[in-house]
């Protein structure tokens, strides 16, 4: 049997606070529990402590012991989002909400988009758009950019609204097909007036506000059907998880 060491036990509590089972704020197992859950000795469950403590998702807190930290800096991708839809049924991390859902069809005018979905600039495309909040503020501008191909089998696509259940799980219910995605490609640009709208940024109109974008392709057997694109608001860390 393989031996559990601390990075292993730091991992648990990371996904277990990331999925909301430990809540911010909230204490965290005494080092009893964990010596016993894991059939580690004390010296293994402090360094698992220690490390959950440099990543910023424990705290000290005075009469308490360790708690959860109050994360409101950190934000997740689209990738993890999904692999927490997977997990635990929900996309959102605690405190979480998503705000402004809408559906259009537009013609591409980005040629990486364009690449990515495997179309000619300026084809048509069904775009969703939503913005993610963390306790309220806005963290995120996502916009999906979804072949549409998919409108054949999903012509819910088109529906204003949040979507329930995540349209690719509909599609590949209908269609048998399995959706996989690529590693996310991290960059960054400057942010347009529109996303510093949605975002809530205040800034002059001739300044220059650079953002983190990442780029997620998704893909089914016969080909590129979605490009994700996210927009992260300054001044926030983002995690894969």
């Amino acid at each position: 049997m393989a031996r559990t060491g601390y990075t292993d036990i730091a991992a648990y509590y990371r996904q277990q606070i990331d999925d909301g089972a430990l809540e911010q704020g909230g204490p965290m197992p005494s080092m009893r529990d964990v010596t016993e859950k894991f059939k580690v000795s004390i010296t293994t469950a402090n360094r698992a402590y220690q490390l959950l403590k440099h990543e910023g998702y424990t705290v000290a807190k005075a009469g308490v012991g360790t708690v959860v930290a109050n994360r409101t800096h950190i934000v997740a991708t689209g990738a993890a989002r999904i692999d927490r839809l997977t997990r635990t049924d929900t996309p959102y991390t605690p405190g979480e909400t998503s705000t402004d859902h809408v559906a259009m069809m537009r013609s591409c005018a980005d040629p990486d988009i364009a690449t990515q979905l495997g179309i000619e600039l300026y084809d048509e495309i069904v775009i969703r758009r939503r913005v993610f909040r963390k306790d309220g503020r806005p963290t995120v501008v996502a916009v999906s950019c979804i072949h549409p191909r998919a409108l054949a089998a999903v012509p819910e696509l088109m529906t204003q609204g949040q979507l329930k259940p995540f349209w690719q799980v509909t599609y590949r219910e209908r269609t048998g097909k399995e959706v996989n995605r690529s590693p996310e490609r991290r960059g960054a640009r400057l942010a347009s007036t529109d996303e510093l709208n949605a975002l809530e940024v205040e800034a002059p109109p001739s300044a220059a506000v650079p953002v983190l974008v990442l780029h997620t392709t998704h893909h089914d057997e016969d080909g590129p059907i979605e490009v994700w694109e996210d927009v992260h608001a300054p001044g926030l860390w983002q995690v894969s998880e």
